[in-house]
């Protein structure tokens, strides 16, 4: 995922996705925002975020999804939150590798913001610790702070109340029916469940969990429905964030593999590990290094 600064200075680091093995909608705040419990997982299927520093101030991306704009990016609005808290006269070429679909519910917009707020902060000599990066990735996106702080985590509040979680090893196999969900419309819908009940890290791991969205994604979007009850025939199947990509766990990465090699031509899949730590922290190390 990573390599060493090329001959144009060029480094690269990765930005992991994460899956959310429940989702429960515990209420509604004045500022509009949802009060939630989840679990974020960290998986392996990761962006990768190529980062060469100019030393004109300017931040620009030559080269991202093509359905987002620069200026939309929040790789490019990450980039400048933080130029602009720090005060630094540098600036950065941002070239963003896409593995993560977009508007599946895997964080992938969020990870690469986190990824660029981390990366340059050492890349500038920043000097921001991870709380402050945090804070300022939370401005950015609710699910910013994990892919920051780098750890799988069980998450409260708006999902940025994070505890490091250690869970067991698992693979998933993760399928995007090739749609994109829209997150507004899902937690704007009158259908949605918002008054589930807290629970405790342990009352999830004895009794599980669920996603509080699924009613309604599966009313917005009937593919996501297909896709649910396919797999559902074959392990028990859950959805990610607000959607669109739905996935199952497996105790190997051959029973996965197995599965995906079953998945309709229409869909796209991909097995993944589940990963406690951030490959990002990795990436940073060697980087300071």
């Amino acid at each position: 995922m990573s390599r060493a600064a090329g001959a144009d200075g060029e480094t690269r680091w990765p930005a992991p996705a994460k899956l959310n093995l429940f989702l429960h909608v515990t209420g509604r705040r004045a500022d509009g925002y949802h009060e939630l419990q989840t679990l974020f997982q960290l998986i392996d299927l990761a962006d990768s975020i190529a980062i060469r520093v100019r030393a004109d101030g300017v931040i620009e991306r030559p080269e991202g999804p093509p359905d987002v704009a620069p200026e939309a990016d929040l790789t490019v609005r990450a980039a400048r939150a933080l130029q602009a808290a720090t005060g630094t006269s540098l600036g950065a070429e941002l070239r963003v590798l896409k593995r993560i679909p977009l508007g599946g519910g895997l964080g992938g917009g969020s990870s690469d913001a986190a990824t660029a707020l981390v990366a340059l902060n050492a890349l500038w000599k920043c000097g921001m610790e991870v709380a402050e990066l945090a804070r300022l990735g939370r401005s950015l996106g609710a699910d910013v702070p994990v892919f920051i702080e780098g750890f799988s985590a069980w998450g409260e509040g708006v999902g940025d109340r994070l505890t490091p979680v250690e869970l067991p090893e698992r693979w998933y196999l993760v399928i995007h029916p090739g749609v994109a969900v829209s997150t507004a419309a899902v937690f704007q819908s009158h259908e949605l469940t918002r008054n589930s009940r807290l629970i405790t890290i342990r009352a999830l791991f004895e009794s599980g969990g669920r996603n509080d969205c699924e009613g309604v994604v599966r009313k917005l979007c009937p593919e996501v429905g297909e896709a649910l009850d396919w797999l559902g025939r074959f392990a028990p199947a859950h959805l990610t964030g607000t959607g669109s990509c739905v996935f199952a766990a497996f105790a190997t990465a051959a029973e996965a593999e197995r599965l995906a090699a079953r998945v309709p031509d229409r869909w796209t899949s991909a097995v993944a590990r589940g990963l406690n730590v951030s490959p990002l922290r990795a990436r940073l190390r060697q980087g300071q290094g």
